[in-house]
């Protein structure tokens, strides 16, 4: 080696020295990040889970996120019922509660590709109860308060997007009191019964001048039934659930999966958390209904909005015309008045300004969330979503901003 050039040496050292360090930075970067999703910032999101479960806030949760198509987070931690001591289990079923609410808007939407209604139809041209609605003058006073009749009649395009003028009984006036009392805790014998009730009952406003969180999906479901002679659980399960292999949900939970049914818990008087002493039945319900009601899993929920993601496609199967996600997930409600920085579609809530929000996320974000603090959101700029399951009443918008703050904040491509 005596007669080497120590230049042709340095070259040669320097071509055996790179591909070995290019090799190990690939590495370490690949250990770190998963689809430009940093596992390391991500590990806060889980720490953070972990604090509230060990602090008594939450028995357990499951976090479900995706980028690219891909899972690159699944958590299942803490308990899924204090009461039992029993943990948390990956493919634990949970009440989705609202969450119910995209997936009857979305069926309703493949109805309307097959030409059976337009949006700007009045409702009542379906469901005549709904032809000569009156709306309350003073919400204080109640369902048997004054009345005057509506200046318009109420669209499909106003059931879906919660602008029809209906409530859902949480808003806290008498009113309010009185339609939960109605359409929740009296007696239904199916989606039809309900939907008549709500149809005898004063709108909180004029159709089209308010948004007002509502009972209206319910009405979806009822014309799902209409239009396609079919049961809105059997439509479910034939056009979405079989085909999407959503095969944990559904109104109510079979005998052999009831063990992994996941019950609701609150805070007792001395604010310790419990199992709930009242749940909502897992079996023999009949009122299939748009607003609530349907079981599901983090994993079966991930599969419905890969395909929302997907612009209406997954697996090669088209569910959906992207032209119709594209009106479903933009503004619907103008200026009306939801959450600063928040719009709303058909089915779903929107992001429309990051300012005003004061959020980490993309304008064109699109979500919800259910009344026992399940949460989810979809992002088609970052081709990301995202899944927290827990069952916690009452509701909080707390879990759900910190499920954005934690997941945004782990993004670095």
């Amino acid at each position: 080696m005596k007669n080497s050039n120590p230049i042709r040496l340095a070259f040669i050292l320097i071509f055996l020295i790179v591909p070995f360090s290019l090799t190990n930075a690939q590495s370490n970067r690949e250990s770190f990040y998963n689809e430009g999703v940093s596992i390391e910032r991500l590990a806060r999101y889980d720490a953070f889970l972990n604090k509230e479960i060990k602090e008594g806030r939450i028995a357990g949760a499951i976090s479900l996120v995706s980028r690219n198509g891909k899972i690159v987070h699944n958590s299942f931690i803490g308990n899924s019922s204090l009461a039992e001591k029993k943990p948390m289990q990956k493919d634990g079923i949970f009440h989705l509660m609202s969450m119910t609410k995209p997936i009857v808007t979305a069926a309703f939407m493949m109805l309307y590709e097959e030409g059976h209604f337009f949006l700007t139809d009045p409702v009542s041209k379906y469901l005549p109860p709904f032809k000569n609605v009156k709306v309350a003058k003073d919400v204080q006073a109640g369902k048997d308060g004054p009345t005057l009749e509506a200046d318009k009649a109420i669209t499909i395009a106003h059931l879906l997007s919660h602008t029809a003028g209906f409530s859902h009984g949480l808003g806290g006036t008498q009113l309010d009191n009185d339609i939960a009392k109605a359409l929740y805790y009296e007696p239904q014998e199916n989606i039809e019964s309900r939907v008549n009730t709500l149809a005898s009952l004063p709108l909180i406003g004029h159709p089209g001048e308010q948004w007002y969180y509502s009972a209206s999906p319910d009405v979806l479901a009822l014309l799902i039934e209409k239009f396609s002679g079919k049961t809105v659980a059997d439509f479910l399960q034939e056009r979405l659930f079989d085909p999407l292999g959503m095969k944990d949900t559904g109104y109510n939970i079979d005998r052999e999966n009831q063990s992994r049914w996941v019950p609701v818990h609150n805070l007792n008087q001395e604010g310790k958390l419990i199992t709930s002493e009242q749940q909502l039945p897992i079996e023999g319900n009949k009122v299939f209904g748009g607003t609530h009601g349907l079981f599901s899993t983090a994993a079966d929920y991930m599969k419905f909005c890969q395909m929302m993601l997907n612009k209406g496609s997954i697996n090669g199967k088209l569910y959906l015309s992207p032209k119709t996600v594209d009106i479903m997930t933009m503004n619907q409600i103008g200026d009306l008045n939801q959450a600063p920085g928040q719009g709303f579609g058909f089915g779903f809530g929107v992001t429309t300004n990051l300012a005003d929000a004061k959020s980490l996320g993309s304008v064109g974000q699109y979500y919800w969330g259910g009344a026992y603090s399940t949460y989810f959101f979809i992002d088609p700029k970052e081709k990301l979503i995202s899944i927290l399951m827990t069952q916690l009443q009452p509701y909080s918008n707390f879990y759900s901003e910190k499920m954005r703050q934690f997941v945004y904040q782990s993004l670095v491509d």
